[in-house]
């Protein structure tokens, strides 16, 4: 059977090559359509968070403190992940940030990936934005989005989006590479 994994990441900024990091992670794996697990936490990054970047999520340095290190998490998330295929809002953002700690730690993550914000501009050309809340909007009607910007309510958005767009199959030309950054 078939896992995909959708999964979102907060950050300290926009990009791990200037220093920035994650601070939370959220993952949702589906099999068959259905939730099979959830994955979450905070992640302690050994650096501080920007005022005007925690506006944005929420989340603050005194949150992170006594939380769990990189090192402590990457693992189990690579092991929750397996081999499924990851399903992600923006693939491109998450992916790049999730291979840095990654491999900071010498763990691969080559999974094949798939992206439903590049899937939304293809499909729903016509929504005047193609944001997570907007398109789960579109597709799921009167919905209760949860906290966005907040890692396991994004990636709970994303697995409900992925699934509305794909029904009981997934399009294979919408996927991301494993090597694309």
């Amino acid at each position: 059977m078939e896992r995909f994994v959708a999964i979102d990441v907060e950050t300290t900024g926009l990009s791990p090559a200037r220093g920035d990091r994650v601070i939370e992670v959220g993952a949702v794996a589906l099999e068959a359509g259905e939730v099979v697990g959830e994955f979450v936490s905070l992640v302690a990054p050994g650096r501080p968070i920007p005022h005007h970047v925690s506006r944005i999520h929420g989340i603050t340095d005194e949150m992170l403190r006594g939380q769990p290190r990189p090192e402590e998490i990457y693992p189990a998330l690579r092991e929750f992940i397996g081999g499924g295929t990851l399903v992600a809002h923006n693939a491109r953002f998450d992916l790049v940030f999730l291979r840095h700690e990654f491999g900071r730690l010498g763990l691969g993550l080559d999974n094949s990936a798939v992206c439903t914000l590049m899937m939304a501009r293809q499909r729903l050309s016509h929504l005047a934005d193609h944001r997570l809340e907007t398109v789960a909007r579109h597709l799921l009607g009167g919905l209760q989005v949860g906290r966005l910007h907040r890692a396991l309510d994004d990636a709970r958005l994303t697995a409900r989006v992925w699934e509305a767009m794909t029904g009981p199959r997934p399009l294979s030309t919408e996927c991301i590479s494993p090597s694309e950054h």
